[in-house]
């Protein structure tokens, strides 16, 4: 059984437009997918529906065989959310407050969450930033920070959406190595990102959409090459095989 599927997802704005249709797609525990597509063609929309932020018009979202909507309190658990925009995200007025949120959320008693708060600003990096103010971390930080207060909801499966966006080369270096982590320690990854070249050499599929429609999922090596018939940016440059779009050395 897969621990992610969709159904025949379709969602139509209320002006008529259909930003997604009829996508079917599954991913099994553990896998890292990596979702590209042009500017416009549905990505955002569609996860966004994978943890119950938007609702379909047609079609349904299914984790670990339930529908989303039965419980989306505990499909929020399982599913989490890294925006493009990870500084959205903050609510905290201190780094470890801002991770507290959502244990505090699950009326967790006050030394489990200083438990799992600690755990998480470890898993990441920031135990040192303990005590200060969010907004003042670096861009790489800030989407550290929002994987800590993920980590803090102890999910199956997270979402990332262009991660490296906005970013310097520190700042993809650190959350490229952040994510790895993350699925070797058995995390499954779904990944939106137009960057190809910064980590595909990790992903285990390949899904592309295309003016709403799924229309490329499979290994890596084989969906690339067909790539830029859809919008998807292709690198300048040489490239040696998918095996060398990365860049963690």
């Amino acid at each position: 059984m897969p621990i992610l599927e969709t159904r025949n997802l379709t969602h139509i704005f209320p002006n008529g437009a259909a930003a997604i249709q009829d996508i079917n797609f599954s991913v099994a525990a553990g896998e890292f997918v990596v979702l590209a597509g042009a500017n416009g063609s549905g990505k955002t929309v569609l996860i966004r529906h994978l943890n119950g932020l938007l609702k379909p018009t047609k079609g349904h979202v299914f984790i670990e065989g339930a529908p989303i909507g039965k419980d989306i309190v505990q499909a929020r658990k399982k599913i989490g959310l890294i925006f493009q925009d990870a500084n959205s995200q903050i609510v905290g007025q201190t780094v470890a407050e801002d991770v507290a949120f959502g244990p505090e959320n699950l009326n967790l008693s006050p030394a489990e969450v200083k438990r799992i708060v600690q755990e998480a600003l470890e898993n990441v990096g920031l135990s040192r930033y303990a005590d200060q103010d969010p907004h003042l971390l670096s861009g790489g930080q800030q989407r550290k920070l929002a994987i800590a207060g993920i980590l803090a909801m102890q999910p199956k499966i997270i979402l990332f959406d262009e991660p490296f966006t906005g970013l310097d080369y520190p700042g993809v270096l650190q959350v490229l190595g952040e994510i790895m982590r993350l699925h070797k320690t058995g995390h499954t990854i779904i990944l939106v990102t137009h960057e190809l070249e910064k980590v595909l050499a990790h992903a285990d599929r390949l899904v592309i959409i295309h003016e709403g429609r799924l229309v490329e999922d499979g290994l890596p090596a084989e969906v690339f090459p067909r790539a830029e018939q859809y919008g998807v940016r292709i690198p300048l440059g040489k490239i040696e095989g998918v095996e060398s779009m990365t860049w963690l050395k």
